[in-house]
């Protein structure tokens, strides 16, 4: 059944595809030894690129170097930095200084990855500001996914024109990965999270034990080079020193050059936690109480086994801090922070229970305990689960949310809620029909019968609504505000 509103909701003309042109270049390290088992295979590519005359080295390179031109931005720096990787396993590598020689053995340590060939989804959007002529910037972030449903975070730049139409900016071919810092790590949020993970034991208080409270990254691999001296189990000690080492590195910083715009940055998978990909970016444009402006986004790494729920940090889409959140309630997918604070504390929506969405309140970002049942699947489109598709949205009649709900078939909708605005864990407001569902060219994808969205944004009293079609691509919807709080019930 097609609800009333849905005659009030326009979809524009856009729709964004997944582009298996755009490339980024990863590290290539292959594991294991060959197949005699003597050799471990990053010194056995080595040792056969060594083994080449001169002439085929410069013929190799020259081909290389035609090859990546086009794809990728300054692709030197890159085979340089992954000739570094594989000479940390390699120690006869340090002893070569010929510069062509380094870029050919990183050229070979090194991949070129179709980010979004297989999907761009999931988008959410923030504004940026105005422009000269008046019209209101904005920024989208995506989910990209490419070989091996392995996602991450990219982005595309638009505007909106005083008549509410959108425009986006050209996608260019090429983007960076940014250049990767580690920060200051802080040890009594760092042990309640080993803690929190079940990392903790003898090993792990041996090694904090010798930190600062507010630790480097060159403190802790001293620490664990110190506890691997003591007289204890080696194997229990190697299996700790790995999961404190995968935590600290889930924490970390992204700088991009301010040169190029930011639809040519990449926030690709950086750390362990990572390593099978980055979901579902939330961002949120968060004003604080004494009206400075952040821009947060929650996302959860994967790396394969398990999940860890992180939060970016950013002022510019230019610099960007990734860092850990913890506590029982961070602990799902989902997780979508209120752009400002209530009662001198932070705000979230989450999902932890897998169905039912919750409010969770807290005086500190990184920190979440307590939750209150505020939203629990009532019809039939919505039977499955119900949770956030981003942020809440404030207007004079309260928090609007839009939410997705998951019926028959696994089949996604669209629907919204009110909150109220002092009290964000009572309801006020529901669509009893979907505000969005798929038609028939955004049945069929990645994942078919499928939208979503991480984020909307509200412009001159209309709702901004970018939204996934089929896991595959990305269109817009724009409503009424007031027709949708009209709507509830």
């Amino acid at each position: 059944m097609i609800g009333p509103l849905m005659f009030e909701l326009t979809r524009t003309n856009h729709r964004i595809f997944p582009d298996a042109s755009r490339l980024v270049a990863r590290p290539f390290l292959p594991d294991g030894l060959n197949f005699g088992g003597s050799l471990d295979r990053v010194e056995l590519i080595v040792g056969r690129v060594l083994d080449l005359s001169p002439d085929a080295r410069r013929a190799l390179l020259e081909a290389a170097l035609r090859r990546s031109a086009d794809r990728h931005r300054d692709i030197e720096t890159t085979w340089l930095s992954h000739f570094g990787q594989a000479a940390d396993r390699i120690d006869r590598l340090h002893q070569i200084s010929d510069h062509d020689l380094r870029l050919l053995i990183g050229s070979y340590f090194t991949q070129a990855y179709a980010y979004e060939a297989a999907a761009l989804t999931n988008p959410s959007i923030v504004p940026l500001g105005e422009s000269a002529d008046g019209s209101t910037r904005f920024v989208i972030s995506a989910r990209a996914i490419g070989e091996g449903h392995i996602s991450s975070i990219a982005f595309i730049t638009g505007s909106i024109n005083r008549s509410g139409e959108l425009s986006f900016d050209q996608r260019h071919a090429t983007v960076s990965n940014g250049a990767r810092k580690a920060p200051v790590h802080n040890r009594a949020s760092f042990s309640r999270k080993l803690t929190e993970l079940e990392f903790a034991n003898e090993v792990s208080d041996h090694i904090l034990s010798r930190l600062p409270e507010r630790f480097t990254p060159a403190e802790l691999d001293a620490s664990l080079i110190a506890v691997k001296k003591n007289d204890l189990d080696p194997v229990f000690v190697a299996d700790t020193v790995k999961r404190v080492h995968w935590l600290a590195a889930s924490n970390y910083e992204l700088e991009f050059d301010e040169r190029y715009p930011i639809s040519e940055h990449l926030i690709s998978p950086a750390a362990p936690a990572e390593s099978h990909g980055m979901e579902d970016a939330r961002f949120v444009r968060f004003v604080d109480d004494d009206g400075s402006v952040i821009y947060y986004a929650t996302y959860t790494a994967y790396d394969g086994l398990r999940i860890l729920p992180q939060l970016i940090e950013t002022s510019d889409f230019n610099s960007f801090r990734m860092t850990t959140m913890s506590g029982p309630t961070a602990y799902h997918k989902g997780m979508a922070l209120f752009p400002r604070k209530i009662d001198g504390g932070y705000a979230a929506l989450s999902r932890h229970d897998h169905e039912t969405t919750f409010i969770m309140q807290s005086k500190s970002l990184r920190e979440w305990s307590n939750a209150d049942a505020v939203l629990v699947p009532e019809h039939g489109w919505e039977a499955v689960q119900t949770g956030n598709c981003g942020s809440p949205l404030e207007t004079e009649a309260g928090w609007l949310v839009i939410t997705h709900g998951v019926g028959p078939m696994r089949r996604y909708v669209l629907g919204a809620v009110l909150l109220d605005l002092e009290k964000p864990n009572k309801l006020i407001g529901r669509l009893q029909e979907p505000l969005l569902e798929p038609d028939e060219s955004e049945s069929f994808g990645y994942v078919p019968d499928v939208v979503y969205s991480c984020g909307s944004m509200i412009h001159d009293g209309r709702l901004i609504l970018p939204y996934g079609c089929a896991d595959h691509s990305i269109r817009v919807a724009v409503a009424p505000v007031e027709r949708i709080l009209a709507e509830m019930s």
